[in-house]
């Protein structure tokens, strides 16, 4: 059994994987109402409890940064969670392709095993990973229009008990 300092990581975006951008018709049954940011109708309420039960410590990898906890944590269950601070966008240049957010992913982790579920990961992203980081991870993209779904967490859960 893997004690808590060693769990795997799962950082988490927003935009994409939580907040689908396929027609709001297509929303799942459950999904939130909301009258503030219409955004935020597209966040189904019990995702952030299948999330926890993958049994990974959860991190936001987005540009919600800390407003995720504020406002999609507790619209889809989901505690506070740590927050990736990005780096500046001067920072250091990468492979042409690479992700805007690879890089610091990769440090945050610090070697952990760690899931990257994003809507935005490319080939490039998977492969500088696979040469930088020292230890497990699984780069899942996850379809905008559609969002996190059953089979994406299924693949994530099958992947996690692999590691652990």
């Amino acid at each position: 059994m893997t004690c808590a300092a060693e769990r795997p990581l799962l950082f988490l975006d927003v935009d994409g994987p939580l907040i689908p951008f396929g027609t709001p018709t297509g929303r799942p049954q459950g999904a939130a109402v909301d009258t503030g940011n219409p955004l935020l109708t597209r966040l189904v309420p019990g995702i952030g409890t299948r999330l926890l039960a993958l049994g990974c410590d959860l991190v936001w990898a987005s540009t919600w940064m800390s407003e995720a906890n504020d406002v999609v944590g507790p619209r889809v269950g989901l505690p506070t969670l740590p927050v990736v601070q990005w780096p500046d966008a001067e920072g250091e240049e990468g492979p042409q392709g690479l992700h805007w957010k690879t890089r610091a992913l990769v440090e945050w982790a610090g070697g952990r095993p760690f899931v990257w579920v994003d809507d935005e990961i490319g080939g490039i992203d998977r492969q500088w990973v696979a040469a930088c980081h020292p230890g497990p991870a699984l780069l899942h993209r996850v379809d905008p229009a559609e969002g996190l779904t059953e089979v994406d967490l299924a693949t994530l859960a099958r992947w996690l008990r692999t590691i652990t």
